[in-house]
């Protein structure tokens, strides 16, 4: 004969035992609100973890902070090469001279020079390239300083010190061929090569066209450019998008093509859990919710949607920027916590910028954590009890 006490009392056992191991396994998609709000200061190799509401003052911070430096304000405008001569350039020289021509006339002159009706000739000099000191010579002128001067400067000068020598000289200086005004691309284009400059003015959209375009996406590219000891960059799309951003190179540049498919990842209670692809000039808040389909409105905590970040110290408001332990990258580990409840986040949000590998994490509710309890007993208990029902 069954005893019912012993069945009642290891049936009570059972269920304790099945309750305590349901509470370690009960499935979670993250911490929960209250522990993020409660992360502890220390974070990883011994920095502070910031934890900052995403309020309109910061989100200004932020948005002052990571501004872009531009071409046009770190370049400037530029200027049409083929104005400055340089090492290297070939030029052609012509000299004219007033009737009676005495010096260069006398050698017969180039018949192509010579004006119709009159006796005044003029003489086209052999290309010359100009030398490694920037020098020219020109024939009873001597030796001429080339390099850093312009075409007309060159051209006075000559006709200068032939003044006395011929008769009413005129000199015409022409660049033929910028061996050295050249601008490099390389990178993620068609074909990378040396772009030779001319007095047009190349622009950065002129060169990457000379080189076949880019390969990738114009909204998942990046231009570099290096001039000197100088790096800007840019991403393509506002470079097309703000004329004054397409700026005159100069000789020497290198541009650099790059493609960069940014991203984020969200976590947690949101309709999708993937790492999503943004464009180079980045989304805002209210784009990324919107590309992950929103919050999961079964199991969201509204007031726990919060965003994980290695921020620029600069970003930070200046009360936690001073107490702020950086990372050895310089960075500051912070956690933006938005609360979605409010309606006037949704005009923050949008906003507030998403950076390339930020999480964005969204926790479950509490009661959404305790129906997952109670589902878990509930299907530990069921099994249980029906096994203690047909065993008495």
């Amino acid at each position: 004969m069954k005893n019912p006490l012993f069945s009642s009392q290891a049936a009570s056992s059972i269920c304790i035992a099945l309750m305590l191991s349901a509470c370690a396994v009960m499935p979670a998609s993250g911490p929960s609100t209250r522990n993020v709000n409660n992360t502890p200061e220390h974070g990883p190799n011994g920095s502070d973890i910031k934890v900052i509401d995403v309020t309109g003052s910061v989100t200004r911070q932020i948005l002052a902070s990571n501004r872009e430096v531009q071409f046009f304000e770190e370049l400037g405008e530029g200027h049409p090469i083929g104005s400055t001569i340089g090492k290297g350039d070939i030029l052609e020289i012509a000299i004219w001279e007033a009737p009676p021509a005495a010096l260069f006339g006398t050698a017969g002159g180039d018949p192509r020079m010579t004006s119709s009706g009159s006796t005044a000739r003029g003489t086209s000099l052999p290309e010359q390239m100009v030398d490694s000191e920037g020098r020219i010579t020109i024939p009873f002128a001597g030796s001429i300083q080339a390099a850093d001067r312009t075409p007309q400067e060159i051209a006075l000068d000559i006709t200068s010190r032939l003044t006395g020598k011929a008769h009413q000289p005129q000199a015409i200086v022409r660049l033929v061929r910028n061996a050295t005004a050249t601008v490099t691309i390389v990178g993620d284009v068609a074909s990378s090569s040396r772009v030779p400059l001319t007095a047009k003015g190349e622009r950065v959209l002129d060169v990457l066209a000379s080189a076949g375009g880019v390969k990738q996406p114009v909204n998942k590219t990046t231009v570099q450019i290096t001039r000197g000891q100088k790096t800007t960059m840019m991403p393509l799309e506002a470079v097309i998008r703000d004329p004054r951003q397409n700026v005159i190179l100069q000789p020497g540049d290198v541009v650099t093509v790059m493609f960069q498919p940014y991203s984020f990842i969200a976590l947690g209670a949101t309709s999708r859990n993937e790492e999503v692809p943004i464009e180079a000039t980045g989304v805002t808040l209210a784009q990324a919710l919107g590309r992950v389909a929103g919050l999961q409105d079964a199991r969201a905590d509204v007031k726990g949607v919060f965003l994980f970040r290695l921020e620029d110290p600069n970003a930070l408001p200046p009360e936690l920027r001073t107490t702020a332990r950086l990372t050895p990258d310089g960075r500051v580990p912070v956690i933006y916590r938005v609360n979605m409840k409010d309606p006037a986040t949704f005009f923050i949000a949008q906003n507030f910028p998403i950076r390339d590998k930020d999480v964005l994490y969204v926790s479950n509710a509490p009661l959404a954590d305790f129906q997952k309890f109670v589902n878990v007993i509930y299907s530990t208990l069921l099994p249980v009890a029906t096994t203690i029902t047909v065993s008495q």
